[in-house]
């Protein structure tokens, strides 16, 4: 590709349609913008009800394109896991005692790292597990029953080396 024109987009898992601002630009290249929404919807449909992000990438002189289809963000992709919407504690909650709005095991945390594992910072894939479990914090999570400060206490001492060893193993 020569020179590119990179739209970016951040759009409904298999519910993209062009927008004001997206319709225009794409047929500047004389592009079919059913085709390329088509495209991105069935990228996108296994992240329905997920915001998407997306980058169509356009070559100036061909007028081809390519599509590039990122993650969801971890908060998204836990509230799947455990099947919720939002994760809130309302004033209410906190007057019953509820500290929580989920729980979820261990492996789906092992499953979301590993799905997002391009996308976090840690050197290594232990400290990405505990940056997703920094993300069930603020979610509000416990997992498999336990406070996720306490459980990144336990990756660090190596209590869940051999879960995370045979997760590797089993994905090669």
């Amino acid at each position: 590709m020569g020179d590119k024109e990179v739209i970016e987009l951040l759009v409904q898992g298999g519910k993209a349609a062009p927008g004001p601002t997206t319709a225009p630009k794409l047929s500047a290249f004389k592009l079919n913008i059913g085709e390329v929404f088509a495209k991105i919807n069935k990228a996108t449909k296994d992240f329905a009800g997920m915001e998407v992000p997306v980058k169509i990438i356009i070559d100036k002189e061909t007028k081809e394109y390519e599509i590039e289809i990122g993650l969801p963000p971890t908060s998204s992709l836990l509230k799947r896991e455990v099947g919720i919407e939002v994760s809130k504690i309302t004033p209410e909650d906190k007057e019953k005692g509820i500290k929580y709005t989920a729980d979820l095991s261990f492996e789906k945390i092992l499953k979301v790292t590993r799905m997002k594992e391009k996308d976090l910072q840690g050197r290594d894939f232990k400290a990405k597990i505990k940056q997703v479990l920094g993300t069930c914090v603020s979610l509000h999570f416990k997992v498999d029953g336990k406070d996720p400060k306490g459980v990144i206490k336990e990756v660090e001492e190596g209590k869940y080396d051999e879960t995370i060893e045979k997760f590797l193993k089993s994905e090669q």
